[in-house]
């Protein structure tokens, strides 16, 4: 049995797959569907590799942020905080009478937890180091998506995409 590398537990592949490219995209949805493809004529998915070549971080920019997004942010995660704080504890037992008694109302819970909602997020804020001006997410992207099957299988590989294109139509 192979010993298992700690830094890896679940056993990904953390080197470039050994093979031959059968194929070759501009775009991962279209070595996605090839995968697809193959997959339908019974080839081993274990098999399969999609390598993307030309690597690039795209940043793409989402909103501007000042301290009036900030603060209507942090309004709106505090008043579902309140919300849930009268929810947990906004009534307790009334051990004379056998009821409920409200501890607090649902408005000021809500008015409340916008508040200090509010108040940290605009404090967390202008505390920040490097404050930008606006809120981005990245991803990388590759200019080449190639599909990778071992030496051995570059045959089988064609026959699966003919009979998963025939399963197709």
């Amino acid at each position: 049995m192979a010993k298992r590398n700690p830094m890896n537990p679940i056993g990904i592949a953390t080197s470039l797959p050994n093979g031959t490219a059968v194929a070759d995209f501009p775009s991962y949805p279209e070595a996605v569907a090839y995968v697809e493809r193959i997959l339908r004529g019974n080839f081993p998915a274990t098999a399969i590799a999609i390598v993307g070549s030309d690597l690039s971080t795209v940043e793409r920019i989402k909103a501007r942020i000042n301290y009036g997004r900030v603060a209507r942010s942090g309004a709106m995660t505090g008043a579902w905080l309140g919300l849930l704080i009268f929810l947990v504890f906004g009534s307790a037992p009334d051990s004379k009478t056998g009821t409920t008694t409200a501890l607090f109302s649902l408005p000021s819970a809500i008015l409340v937890g916008a508040g200090f909602g509010m108040l940290f997020q605009v404090i967390r804020f202008s505390m920040a180091k490097n404050k930008r001006s606006f809120s981005s997410g990245s991803l990388v992207v590759a200019k080449k998506y190639e599909v990778v099957v071992p030496n051995e299988l570059t045959v089988e590989v064609t026959e699966a995409f003919i009979k998963g294109g025939a399963q197709e139509a």
